[in-house]
């Protein structure tokens, strides 16, 4: 709406001073639309500049993610820059996924991994964004694109701690070394770990739920292919 006032009223101020003869009707018509016309104006510059009419809104999502080298426990990172400070994650949003996502890599954007007692990897996002205060100031500012201007972005992902932490160049050639393993062996290495992993935990607690051991499982299934990936 403060857009339209501002070119309606600089096209009305025009008009008045270059095509009504009449002084008094000239002089009346020149003040009016000159007051909208800066008035406008300023009300638009203080919404660019200061956020006028605006205030920050803080968001958090969470979802569940899988390693970029899935089914392999691997935390996958891309350095951006010389610093070594920032990263960008990459992973995926679903098991079948075969193009890998990424975070954001900008300015407004930081991106951390943790390694935690979580079963699944879990990407937390938490946006801080400028938002209009009320329906007066949305329908007021209409057509600014100042809505939802994102002032910053933090994205953490937790991975459980059998994780190993690779760049996206490390986890590629771990990926290749890996497609020489004999597939069988390691499935047969594999169900031992996992069903010795649960077989002692059941014995230090016997009244385990299907849904605690199916976690212990998860677990000791990401333990072991963490020990063959060093081994590689």
């Amino acid at each position: 709406m403060i857009i339209v006032l501002m070119f309606g009223s600089a096209l009305a101020l025009f008009a008045c001073v270059m095509f009504i003869n009449q002084r008094l009707t000239r002089i009346i018509g020149t003040l009016i639309f000159g007051i909208l016309f800066v008035s406008s104006t300023a009300l638009m510059t203080l919404n660019y500049s200061q956020h006028f009419g605006m205030e920050k809104v803080t968001t958090t999502t969470h979802q569940t993610i899988y390693s970029a080298a899935n089914p392999l426990p691997i935390a996958v990172y891309q350095p951006v820059g010389t610093s070594g400070q920032e990263n960008v994650l990459i992973y995926k949003t679903n098991q079948k996924q075969k193009k890998a996502t990424h975070t954001q890599a900008n300015e407004y954007t930081v991106s951390k991994m943790k390694f935690t007692n979580r079963i699944t990897p879990e990407l937390k996002t938490t946006e801080t964004r400028w938002q209009f205060k009320n329906s007066f100031y949305r329908g007021l500012f209409l057509w600014s694109g100042m809505n939802g201007t994102l002032i910053k972005r933090t994205n953490i992902i937790e991975y459980p701690h059998a994780f190993i932490k690779l760049t996206a160049s490390q986890a590629q050639q771990l990926q290749k070394r890996m497609t020489g393993v004999n597939n069988s062996q390691i499935q047969a290495q594999a169900k031992s770990f996992v069903s010795a992993k649960v077989q002692a935990a059941m014995l230090k607690q016997p009244n385990l739920s299907a849904h605690q051991i199916h976690q212990i499982s998860q677990q000791a299934e990401q333990e072991f292919l963490a020990q063959l990936i060093r081994k590689n």
